[in-house]
């Protein structure tokens, strides 16, 4: 991705991080404003795909991320079942790449 491209889809998830929920739009801002040129391709589309989740959905995965007990790469995430965080929303299996970009959201949010 050359920086043109990278500044670019820095913009359009910035603005796709603007939310109705103050909590979350403030932790998300901070967060591409901070982290965006960090994360890798399939980071950026695991962000991506977060953005999709209704305001109160992502911010209950957001702070029960722990719940997941993911601990290493070599877990097998297909058999991880998301409706243990309680949200119809996200009865789907996650991946590595979204629990990282999860850990790191919730990582610089803890910092504050």
């Amino acid at each position: 991705m050359t920086s043109e491209t990278k500044q670019a889809e820095a913009r359009r998830l910035a603005w796709r991080c603007r939310r109705g929920l103050l909590e979350l739009d403030i932790v998300l801002q901070r967060f591409v404003a901070s982290e965006f040129i960090h994360l890798d391709q399939a980071e950026l589309t695991a962000l991506d795909a977060l953005l999709e989740l209704p305001d109160n959905d992502f911010w209950d995965l957001l702070v029960n991320i722990d719940l997941l007990n993911i601990d290493s790469p070599s877990t097998d995430l297909s058999s991880i079942d998301l409706s243990s965080i309680d949200s119809h929303h996200l009865n789907q299996p996650i991946d590595l790449e979204t629990k990282k970009v999860l850990q790191k959201i919730q990582s610089m949010h803890q910092e504050r």
